[in-house]
């Protein structure tokens, strides 16, 4: 029988999970962050080298081409819809979609592609309800349209507020990943790792804007792609390619059975489940990194475009991982040179995470293994530099361009507020990447999404779609819900007990966004109602005109002629 001892119980699999799947946060679970640093992979190394020399190369030339906010921000909107959506794939599908979901469907079955779908049904929701808008009124974030005829400073101000606030949780859960992970795959010391992928990190973003973070990020999603599939193939080759093989000598193996493909621990808990959907769902539409790549592309059209075709490639690849999974369980589970001392049901050597690891380099080698590393290391670049390029652009024109110097400011200062801002955040990634080494950092990455859906997602949709909206309603209702989600996380077992040290939570689920949400559309809308200001008489005057080219694109800004 198979027995990981990195398998989840029902409230590590909500919370600690849903920080995995977002980023290389996987590293704060037990698996990896308890993993001793292994011997030096040297195809790994050589094929990263070979990624950074790549990337580096394509960060010189868009450094010639990124003279404008409009090129360091949106890649001047000449991206195509297949370019974007491949980029945005890329800044998706992370490190843990990789080894933390494969471990996961080796280890519960069909709670992990539960778990998958659950991310997946967010993309219909920007698809249909937000791309096309989101092109038509925006230019550089989604500040440009929660303010497109509110205040400027006050909702600005909200807006960069918590989108630095998801960005820094954000960047923390996934530098200490990437130590770990690194420390794990590659062999080299955790501090180290820190300071390289931080590094790149500011050369990226710095030096070659969107245009550069575009291409790091569409390589990486090829690779993540090409790399998963040849996997997959590889083990599946192993059965005849019939699926029918695999299910029965998986269910036959494993201990749950035919249990395996029926709903288990990710569903004990109905509360703490729905509010883990509800969190990916309309997490997902308010994440500022996500959000920010549909100013990139010329038109609507090729917004919608992008979606698609993100949708496309990040299900593909949920199939991928989830056909992975079953093959793990008769290919590595039952091969004792994959576990410890060699006794098949111990602990995976590496950590359970490193299942998909193992399954490479069953299948494909020492090769093999050393290229899904190198995607691994990829992968953490091109998150962390997305990322970074959503917090500079929230300083650089949301607060200094647009609330310091309110408009005023040329757009060589405001290059070279955003520049200096991106490597800060390189500086204090870092810096809190070291510090939070020994932490179990998963509840960062579960409060970035809650902060998400509770504070960036109610106001965004609103005011694109709700004429009622006013500036007061925005901002409080903002505000209630950043401090709500945050709240809920600290009291909850994450938290105050996992990080504080406390007997028992005071809160019982590790998922705020079934709560904060709500409240963050009711205070929104409570508040807007009881605006009798003129102020507010004029904002809702105003949503004609945002309606008319939220649904015609007339007068957006086009692309840039490069």
């Amino acid at each position: 029988m198979i027995r990981n001892t990195a398998r989840f119980g029902a409230a590590a699999t909500l919370g600690v999970l849903a920080a995995l799947f977002a980023g290389p946060a996987l590293a704060a679970g037990p698996a990896v962050g308890d993993a001793a640093k292994q011997a030096t992979n040297w195809h790994a190394i050589a094929m990263f080298v070979a990624f950074v020399s790549l990337t580096l190369g394509i960060t010189y030339w868009a450094a010639k081409r990124t003279r404008s906010a409009a090129h360091f921000y949106t890649a001047g909107g000449g991206i195509t819809g297949l370019q974007n959506g491949l980029a945005i794939a890329g800044d998706y599908m992370s490190a843990a979609t990789l080894l933390g979901l494969t471990a996961m469907v080796y280890t519960t079955g069909y709670d992990g592609y539960i778990y998958m779908i659950a991310f997946f049904v967010g993309w219909p929701i920007i698809l249909f309800l937000m791309a096309e808008r989101l092109r038509n009124l925006g230019r550089y974030t989604f500040a440009d349209i929660t303010s497109y005829r509110l205040d400027q400073g006050r909702v600005r101000t909200m807006a960069a507020v918590s989108s630095l606030t998801v960005v820094c949780f954000y960047l923390v859960a996934q530098m200490v990943g990437a130590g770990q992970l690194i420390k794990l795959l590659f062999g080299l010391d955790y501090v180290y790792a820190l300071f390289i992928v931080g590094g790149l990190m500011m050369i990226y973003v710095t030096f070659g804007g969107m245009v550069a973070t575009t291409w790091v990020q569409i390589i990486k999603a090829c690779m993540l792609l090409v790399g998963g599939t040849l996997v997959m193939v590889l083990a599946m080759s192993r059965f005849g390619f019939s699926y029918a093989t695999v299910v029965n000598e998986a269910t036959s193996l494993h201990k749950l059975g035919f249990k395996l493909f029926q709903p288990g621990a990710l569903l004990a808990d109905p509360v703490n489940a729905v509010s883990l959907g509800i969190g990916l769902m309309f997490g997902t539409a308010g994440l500022p990194h996500i959000l920010m790549r549909f100013f990139t592309v010329a038109d609507a059209k090729a917004a919608r475009k992008s979606v698609l075709y993100a949708s496309g490639f990040v299900g593909y690849f949920f199939n991928v991982i989830f056909l992975m999974g079953l093959c793990a369980i008769v290919i590595v589970g039952t091969n004792p040179d994959y576990f410890e001392g060699g006794q098949i049901g111990g602990k995976i050597v590496g950590g359970g995470n490193m299942v998909v690891m193992h399954l490479a380099n069953a299948v494909g080698g020492d090769l093999l293994l050393g290229f899904l590393a190198a995607v691994a290391f990829a992968t953490i670049l091109a998150v962390v530099s997305g990322l970074a390029l959503a917090g500079a652009s929230a300083i650089g024109h949301d607060l200094y361009a647009r609330v310091i110097m309110k408009g005023k400011a040329t757009e060589q200062s405001e290059l070279r507020v955003s520049r200096f801002a991106s490597i800060g955040l390189g500086l204090v990634a870092i810096t809190l990447g070291i510090l939070f080494e020994k932490m179990n950092v998963a509840f960062m990455v579960g409060l970035a999404f809650g902060i998400a859906a509770s504070a960036n997602f109610p106001v965004l949709i609103l005011s694109m779609y709700w004429r009622g909206l006013t500036t007061r309603g925005a901002v409080i209702g903002g505000y209630t819900g950043l401090v709500c989600a945050v709240v809920l996380v600290v009291l909850s077992k994450l938290v105050w007990v996992q990080v504080l040290g406390f007997a028992k939570p005071i809160v019982p689920y590790d998922q705020p966004a079934l709560f904060s949400m709500p409240l963050a559309f009711l205070v929104t809308i409570v508040i807007s109602k009881l605006d009798r200001s003129r102020q507010a008489a004029g904002e809702k005057a105003a949503f004609e005109d945002q309606y008319v080219r939220a649904q015609t694109g007339f007068g957006a800004a086009g692309a840039v002629a490069h």
